[in-house]
């Protein structure tokens, strides 16, 4: 079992910034990929970006290039979401997942909610225009 709890989401104006955090515990040394998802009202679940474990590769959605980045501290088993200039349309709760049962899926692939096996009850971002 992986236990996740993400926190840091609040209402931000646009071109603004915030950091989400992701803490883990539970079999976190099992997952392959922690990934961050976003879902926006009425809207489906969408894929942000990944970072893989252990390791530093990260991939990301074309909407989030260049303004999200994700890094872990390993130490405190916490993964960030660092959002830089923000648009109204970032607005939507955002989750943390863990991938463990995709060993064979190259990575890069990984961006789809059946990829990951245990995520956590979200946080929500707000930006307004």
């Amino acid at each position: 079992q992986v236990q996740l709890v993400e926190s840091g989401g609040g209402l931000v104006q646009a071109g603004g910034s915030l950091r989400l955090s992701c803490a883990a515990s539970g079999r976190t040394f099992s997952s392959r990929a922690m990934g961050w998802f976003r879902q926006a009202p009425g809207k489906e679940r969408e894929f942000v970006g990944l970072i893989s474990r252990p390791g530093s590769a990260t991939y990301y959605a074309d909407s989030v290039k260049g303004r999200f980045t994700i890094s872990t501290d390993n130490a405190k088993n916490t993964v960030y979401l660092q959002m830089n200039s923000l648009k109204p349309e970032d607005t939507g709760v955002y989750y943390c997942e863990a991938s463990i049962n995709q060993k064979f899926r190259p990575l890069v692939n990984l961006r789809t909610k059946d990829d990951y096996d245990y995520w956590g009850q979200g946080t929500q971002v707000t930006v307004s225009s």
